[in-house]
């Protein structure tokens, strides 16, 4: 059903919103409700608790609804991290333990039926409340990485919650205090480097104990009715179909940044077309659930899509060899912005399986022999149509910790596959399908996802498993589901893509107590961890990346994973889109920055 808002109750609501007077005839200066932005997921949400995903686009969702005490500047480069919900950076006592961050005052949350009537502000406290959420074990957050063994009291009140059955909210923990209305104070085990970087996701945002209480369910989630003080507010939700976020009226005066001195041509271009903008400027956003490639392409050529990244398998109907857009789409305006993510795509042997997992000699052979049969060149030349390069490692170029080539990871090479399964006795019978050393059928299940682009990566594992004698299984599910037996440990083998905006959000994916949570693979190694615990402490960049390397080094000795390609992302807007700019710290775009030229739009023109 279209979606239309009086005009003259529109301004009104927006006038007593500002606190301001607007005649029935001015134009909305932002969150114009006749503007909706409509652009698509290839994927269904898992859901709208910050605390409770880790689904790239639930993530994307709950940025634009809640609000994180920091995040990455919009248009600085190189890239820097600012304040969001935070007055300031922190305030770090001499010995890197105590950290005082100020909250901003004026921040509400959007109005609920769970504040009883009242304007409810942001305050310190909230940001304590959901913290503590995430370390909750009845919440089943995967996000507990984030925090556990680094605040002093919070996991010590997460066992207490195991062995009560219940987290005391109420209980007052040394190392996480709000010790008046906007100020938090935090208190870590030992210095952490890192822990600045952490403090943009979403899952550390302020929530309100409130809305928490009302709407939970059995788990203490509240996965279908986020309340936050972000730029959005949920509007509808229908599983596997759509998601519809309208303005916060409620949200506070941010106007669009200026462009850096050092800005580029196009920056600047950007930041004056968005001049002084208070944003949102767009009043609707409504997102599709579209997971074939094809149609949502198609959707964005007949302008029912604002804007869309266009995946490597269609990337030629748009792009041509050198990166550029095709005459026919350029001719039209539409605008191309591209850049190498800050994604490693992978697929991850599940270290506690019988027949992949474990630590012995044949083991690892095994998995560097499947991760040696997979053609990743053939991959990224047929599949993603270019749109990517062969990945070296689990940190990406861009981000501190990224070795300049590096070699040690497996690459395509079936004869030293063969040799491999050959030496350490997965023997091939007269079938010329492998068994394991003890006789038993060699079968590797790998989890697999629905699509047409994902049975041609399924076509290519099992043709270059044949290759070399090794029978390959798929299992079809769909992401949410896949997800959640991965964290559960349940899955032999499968692929994922992983995007970070630092080195410390890759190497985690590797730490031992992680396992469960962002380290799927369930890799143990005491020296990573080792090594893993002294980079946090490690204050000198240099030092730091040299750490890193080492730990790289003990992955790709191991092989807990199969490193596959750092992709290109290809984002195409309409000609009547303003204020968008690519950042690689947002893989989906930050759609509060953008505008739409209403009378462009209407002539479909630039």
């Amino acid at each position: 059903m279209a979606y239309r808002t009086a005009f003259g109750r529109c301004l009104l609501a927006l006038a007593i919103a500002a606190g301001t007077k607007s005649g029935p005839c001015d134009a909305a200066d932002w969150a114009d409700s006749s503007k909706i932005l409509k652009v698509a997921f290839a994927s269904d949400i898992s859901g709208l608790d910050p605390a409770a995903i880790q689904d790239l686009f639930g993530n994307s969702i709950c940025r634009h609804i809640f609000d994180a005490l920091y995040m990455w500047d919009y248009l600085a480069r190189p890239y820097q991290f600012v304040p969001k919900a935070a007055a300031g950076m922190p305030e770090v006592s001499t010995d890197g333990r105590i950290w005082m961050i100020r909250i901003k005052p004026g921040i509400y949350f959007a109005d609920d039926p769970a504040f009883g009537g009242k304007r409810r502000e942001l305050v310190a406290a909230d940001f304590v409340y959901e913290w503590k959420r995430v370390m909750d074990p009845r919440v089943r957050s995967p996000n507990t990485d984030l925090l556990e063994r680094k605040i002093v009291g919070l996991d010590a009140a997460a066992e207490n919650a195991k062995t009560t059955g219940k987290f005391d909210y109420d209980a007052d923990i040394q190392g996480l205090r709000a010790i008046d209305r906007y100020t938090l104070r935090i208190e870590l085990v030992k210095p952490d480097y890192m822990f600045l970087y952490v403090l943009n996701a979403p899952s550390l945002a302020g929530l309100a104990r409130e809305v928490v209480e009302k709407y939970q369910d059995g788990s203490g989630r509240v996965m279908s009715h986020p309340v936050g003080t972000g730029s959005y507010k949920l509007k509808e939700w229908q599983p596997n179909r759509r998601i519809v976020l309208e303005a916060n009226p409620g949200f506070r005066d941010v106007r669009f940044p200026a462009a850096p001195a050092n800005a580029d041509a196009t920056t600047k271009a950007v930041a004056e077309a968005m001049k002084n903008k208070r944003l949102p400027q767009i009043g609707r956003v409504e997102v599709s659930v579209i997971e074939e490639t094809n149609p949502r392409l198609l959707m964005f050529n007949n302008a029912e899509l604002d804007l869309v990244d266009v995946p490597g398998d269609v990337a030629p109907k748009m792009i041509d060899a050198k990166g550029r857009l095709l005459p026919e789409f350029a001719n039209r305006g539409i605008v191309l912005d591209r850049g190498v993510e800050l994604t490693t795509t992978f697929s991850y042997f599940n270290m506690e399986d019988p027949v992949v997992g474990g630590y012995t000699p044949e083991k690892v052979a095994l998995r560097r022999a499947i991760c040696s049969a997979y053609n990743v060149n053939d991959e990224i030349r047929v599949i993603r149509n270019n749109q990517g390069m062969p990945a070296t490692q689990p940190i990406p170029p861009g981000a501190e910790g990224h070795v300049a080539n590096f070699k040690g990871f497996a690459t395509y090479d079936p004869a030293t596959a063969r040799a491999l399964l050959d030496k350490f006795g997965y023997r091939a019978g007269s079938n010329g399908v492998r068994t394991r050393p003890d006789g038993s059928p060699l079968v590797i299940r790998q989890t697999s996802a629905i699509g047409a682009v994902y049975r041609q990566f399924d076509d290519l594992w099992s043709r270059n498993m044949r290759d070399v004698g090794i029978h390959m299984e798929f299992d079809i599910q769909s992401f949410q589901e896949a997800f959640k037996a991965s964290h559960m440990g349940k899955l032999q083998f499968a692929g994922y893509g992983w995007s970070g905006d630092d080195a410390d959000d890759f190497m985690r994916l590797f730490y031992g107590p992680n396992s469960g949570s962002g380290n799927l693979a369930r890799f143990r190694n005491t020296d990573f961890d080792a090594l893993y615990e002294k980079s946090h402490v490690t204050p000198d960049d240099a030092e730091r990346s040299r750490l890193y390397e080492t730990m790289t080094k003990i992955v790709s000795a191991q092989a807990p994973w199969c490193i596959n390609a750092y992709r290109i992302s290809n984002t195409v807007t309409q000609p009547w889109i303003r204020g968008y700019r690519k950042n690689a710290h947002f893989l989906i775009p930050s759609w509060w920055y953008l505008d739409i030229d209403a009378a462009a739009q209407k002539a479909r023109r630039p």
